[in-house]
């Protein structure tokens, strides 16, 4: 009678991947935790325009918090903005005043604008000869650049505005550019579902007109 043995040679083996299937799997999963890190935690922004200026500057690129504010429930297909739904927001915060955020523009939710907040819910807020009051004080506003003198006509906004009372869940945004910035004074107020997060840092700046890197912008905290 003999007894029968396992053999230790025998072993059974995992079908090995294709290399095609690794490198298509860690693509995979690698433009999943971009979209991921994207959508809940940080997102780059590049700036287009002078409204922020001298804080912000044409061609600084910055890094922008996704979760400073709440936590929003995706509602756009990435990278096209075709929304799917109207916003969510868990455990949604109010912006302190003076944060720098970028938000959806009320008026095109397909462009994305920056600014700093100035008047938060139940402010009154007005603007006096280029003078901004909140709660009837002066408002000690200074990061704001005047480019013009105040302007006489009525027909001009920015300059003389309000008084208003800043509503429940909005706030009221400008540029520190004052006379170079479509903000709050002519489009209304912002409600805060549609802030997209703060403003952090700046990690790359480029000087259009000299076609060369602004270094010494490199690493800037935005406040």
């Amino acid at each position: 009678m003999t007894n029968k043995t396992d053999n230790p040679t025998e072993k059974t083996q995992a079908p090995k991947k294709s290399i095609a299937r690794e490198y298509t799997e860690a693509i995979l999963i690698a433009l999943l935790l971009a979209l991921l890190i994207r959508t809940f935690i940080v997102q780059a922004f590049k700036i287009p325009s002078g409204s922020m200026k001298k804080t912000l500057l044409i061609g600084d690129h910055i890094l922008v918090s996704k979760f400073s504010y709440g936590t929003h429930i995706p509602n756009e297909i990435p990278f096209i903005n075709v929304k799917l739904f109207d916003d969510i927001v868990l455990f949604s915060k109010v912006p302190q005043r003076g944060d720098i955020i970028v938000f959806k523009f009320p008026k095109d939710e397909t462009r994305d604008f920056i600014k700093r907040v100035i008047g938060l819910p139940g402010d009154l807020l007005e603007v006096k000869r280029q003078k901004v009051y909140i709660n009837n004080k002066p408002y000690q506003d200074t990061h704001a650049r005047h480019t013009d003198s105040p302007s006489d006509s009525p027909l001009v906004p920015r300059d003389d505005f309000g008084p208003i009372l800043v509503p429940d869940d909005h706030v009221f945004v400008m540029g520190d550019n004052r006379e170079n910035s479509q903000d709050s004074r002519y489009w209304g107020y912002l409600n805060v579902k549609k802030i997209r997060g703060k403003a952090q840092i700046i990690y790359w700046s480029w000087d259009r007109i000299k076609s060369w890197v602004r270094f010494e912008r490199f690493g800037k905290i935005l406040k």
